[in-house]
């Protein structure tokens, strides 16, 4: 069974997404996602200072499998990225809600209307089953 984080809002296509700190939340891939995916190997992800809209298209995840889109789960601007996974895209697999988060956004609008818009814990347990 994939882990869910009860602290955690996420979207349909997998990403979860956390407060981080002020008006800025951090963004990965779920358990879920990257049990699907299997050993990740390449990670494709926008600049700091990008204009990211929700559910829009921000990379893309390259694993031994395929390649699948990464998408924003919130609107905003990027304000970090973790450079550790160009050299260790398989922090992806071991740690996806730790080392393996992907992209801190400032978001454009209060975290209650994003996160509003996202799935609960119980509804992305309801989701993948």
């Amino acid at each position: 069974m994939s882990e869910i984080r009860d602290d955690l809002v996420y979207s349909k296509e997998h990403e979860w997404a956390g407060l981080a700190e002020g008006n800025r939340v951090r963004v990965g891939i779920t358990d879920h996602a990257q049990d699907l995916l299997g050993d990740i190997v390449f990670v494709e992800y926008p600049q700091v200072g990008d204009i990211v809209e929700a559910d829009a298209s921000i990379g893309t995840i390259e694993s031994v499998k395929t390649v699948s889109e990464l998408y924003s789960p919130v609107s905003g601007t990027i304000v970090s990225v973790n450079g550790e996974l160009q050299n260790r895209p398989e922090l992806l697999n071991a740690e996806p809600y730790e080392g393996g988060w992907i992209v801190e956004i400032e978001l454009s609008e209060p975290a209650e209307e994003a996160f509003a818009k996202l799935l609960t814990p119980d509804q992305y347990r309801a989701h993948i089953e």
